[in-house]
């Protein structure tokens, strides 16, 4: 297996580009299958265009060579035309020819129509335009969809849940990165607050997923959900607050959730990140998706940028390397270019089509790597 950075940019960027983009229709596909054909008589969800615009435009921005602008624009077109409600919020989900499904709309999506507007702007697609549509529609955020403590509350069968939240706090720090605007900074410190309040567990250091009206641990099997993978993914959302507020508290609570990750929920003996585990960090799902492996590469990267020791910095490097290798088995595929995304207990996978959604998980994690001078 080649170095992942080049995998990315020699067979996966080209192929969810000249494969996985609609040109007729408009917008992304949302699988490939191991022929490697897309598979279009589905349903197009919105936290997919929001994170192809995100690859897309990474992409361009880190200047690998490729159409990788173009492409952003393609979904950023799709996505202001079709997904875009008049009231600047987002669909979640348009059928195959591009009409509203029905009137759902979920705070992740919100979040990932936020972040992928912030992607487009960094690149320059109309940026004054994406701003204002950003803000507009966390207007429209702010306004309706508060929670009653803190917060907002997602439009699920999970309405006060940490994932959610997940996002729009990536999204607020993207969008504050790029214009130190003051609204993005509230947001987002109000989320890291609510995490170091709410979210993580004091006394084991893991991250629940699902709350009450009060930002109480939801009763029942709710209670007792721990997903490595978002405990990666926060240690890494984490780090960077901690880093642009010099927060030592969130710097420790970052730390604490990749050990409680690496500590609790990875299996040794197939080197992957597991789906699962119970409050007392006893894995409940052995099952192994492809995004853990790529949250795991993004958290042992930033902590090893910022460890306190030598020695530490190489120990995470490793961690980062060993993850790394994990996630390289999903690329064993068919089809250069696509990946399986659900390792079995035993080591195989579902047989299954490729989910362009796993796209942003893995490019964020290969050039949030490279950049922080650890590639994988």
């Amino acid at each position: 297996m080649p170095l992942l950075y080049d995998w990315l940019n020699d067979s996966a960027l080209p192929l969810w580009w000249n494969v996985g983009a609609d040109r007729t229709g408009g917008g992304f596909f949302e699988s490939i299958d191991k022929t490697g054909r897309p598979v279009a008589d589905v349903n197009r969800r919105a936290r997919v265009i929001g994170r192809q615009i995100y690859v897309y435009a990474t992409a361009a921005r880190a200047g690998l060579e490729g159409p990788w602008r173009d492409a952003a624009a393609h979904g950023l077109e799709f996505m202001t035309r079709r997904f875009l409600r008049p009231d600047g919020l987002i669909h979640a989900t348009l059928s195959p020819s591009g009409d509203p499904v029905d009137g759902a709309m979920t705070l992740y999506d919100q979040a990932f129509c936020l972040f992928g507007q912030a992607s487009a702007a960094a690149i320059g697609l109309d940026p004054d335009a994406r701003l204002s549509a950003s803000e507009r529609l966390h207007d429209q955020l702010l306004a309706e969809w508060r929670g009653p403590k803190a917060g907002f509350v997602e439009r699920d069968a999970h309405p006060y849940q940490a994932n959610a939240h997940m996002h729009l706090f990536e999204a607020s720090l993207a969008w504050e990165e790029l214009t130190g605007g003051a609204r993005w900074t509230r947001q987002a410190d109000e989320i890291g607050e609510l995490a170091l309040a709410r979210f993580i567990d004091a006394k084991t250091g893991a991250l629940l997923e699902f709350y009450d009206s009060e930002w109480r641990v939801a009763p029942g099997e709710d209670g007792r959900l721990i997903e490595p993978g978002h405990l990666f993914e926060w240690s890494w959302l984490m780090m960077r607050w901690a880093q642009a507020r010099g927060r030592e508290d969130a710097a420790v609570a970052a730390r604490k959730l990749f050990a409680v990750g690496v500590g609790h929920g990875v299996d040794g003996r197939r080197g992957v990140a597991v789906d699962a585990m119970d409050p007392d960090l006893v894995i409940t799902s052995a099952r192994a998706r492809l995004w853990p492996q790529t949250e795991r590469i993004k958290a042992a990267v930033i902590l090893a940028q910022f460890a306190q020791t030598s020695a530490g910095q190489d120990r995470l490097r490793g961690e980062a390397h060993s993850a790394a290798a994990g996630l390289a088995k999903y690329f064993e595929h068919p089809v250069a270019g696509a990946w399986w995304d659900k390792m079995l207990p035993e080591g195989g996978f579902v047989d299954e089509p490729s989910p362009a959604s796993s796209l942003y998980h893995i490019a964020c994690a290969i050039l949030d790597a490279k950049d922080r001078g650890c590639p994988v």
